[in-house]
């Protein structure tokens, strides 16, 4: 029933002639995410208030931005009858792809985003191309949307049902491929940075910057450039004699590599993790607004 795949755990279960496999780690994630954003909507719900006239709280004034966001920058280009249709939609779509893309970042241990299983986007750009039919058939008809695929010429229609195929599987592969992109990134750049900072050398320039900037700070802000001199002399000694007994055995300490590296770490982590993922959030769910437009006009 269980399966290793590379180091995934896959598990398979029979319906009769046919096997379907499941990642528990993804299928855990997703199922996780969806019962928070069902907590978080039921929340924001009752911060409606019922008097129009009373003060609205705090996760109402949330709500309305959210709204607005969605409404002003991803479906912009739409048509205001069918911005009212998509609005609920594409924004149930964004906080979903967002928080799937930001929940590689927590300090879970095994946690991984399921955006990075093939399986996810797909999923969700099969959701998009299922609507986009469907939003085509509700404003033109089916006789009208079926005909369009045979335009300029019938002989088209191999190569219109093609290039719209072609286009699903891009939209689920571009969220994969840069999510599993950036991840991979962490995985090659964090043990190499922390590798060199461990370094005396970088150390060392480390605690050297630190302290001049200390002096220049020390101008403005007396207390906290004094401090920050202090932390780099203190730095600066203790790369002095990290270097001085890593020749005879003495375990190598740095309190400079380990700032420095957790300092980086993050930066990376907020870089392809909340950055980017809230930029593939918003392509992703772009893209999907236009496919639906494009099939509704």
């Amino acid at each position: 029933m269980f399966a290793t795949v590379g180091k995934d755990l896959v598990l398979h279960l029979k319906f009769g002639p046919i096997t379907v496999a499941f990642n528990p780690a993804t299928l855990g994630a997703v199922l996780g995410i969806s019962f928070l954003l069902l907590v978080l909507a039921l929340w924001l719900r009752r911060g409606i208030p019922k008097d129009p006239e009373a003060v609205p709280p705090r996760r109402f004034a949330f709500l309305l931005a959210l709204m607005d966001f969605v409404e002003n920058q991803v479906l912009s280009g739409v048509s205001e009858k069918l911005r009212r249709s998509l609005l609920p939609f594409i924004a149930t779509l964004f906080l979903y792809v967002l928080t799937c893309n930001l929940s590689s970042i927590l300090p879970i241990p095994g946690m991984v985003a399921p955006t990075q299983d093939l399986n996810v986007p797909l999923g969700l750009a099969l959701l998009v191309y299922v609507l986009t039919h469907f939003y085509g058939i509700r404003a033109k008809g089916a006789f009208r949307h079926v005909k369009g695929y045979l335009e300029p010429i019938p002989v088209m229609l191999p190569m219109n049902i093609a290039g719209d195929m072609g286009r699903t599987l891009s939209h689920g592969f571009r969220l994969f491929g840069n999510i599993l992109g950036g991840a991979i990134m962490l995985a090659v750049a964090i043990p190499v940075l922390l590798r060199f900072m461990h370094s005396p050398f970088f150390t060392g320039l480390f605690a050297v910057v630190l302290a001049l900037m200390g002096l220049v700070l020390r101008r403005w802000k007396k207390t906290l450039g004094m401090a920050t001199f202090s932390l780099g002399i203190v730095l600066l000694v203790l790369n002095a004699l990290e270097f001085v007994f890593s020749g005879v055995g003495v375990a190598r300490f740095s309190l400079s590599a380990l700032m420095v590296g957790s300092v980086a770490s993050f930066f990376l982590n907020a870089f392809f993790g909340i950055f980017a993922g809230t930029i593939q959030a918003l392509v992703f769910t772009l893209l999907a607004a236009a496919y639906i437009q494009v099939a509704a006009e």
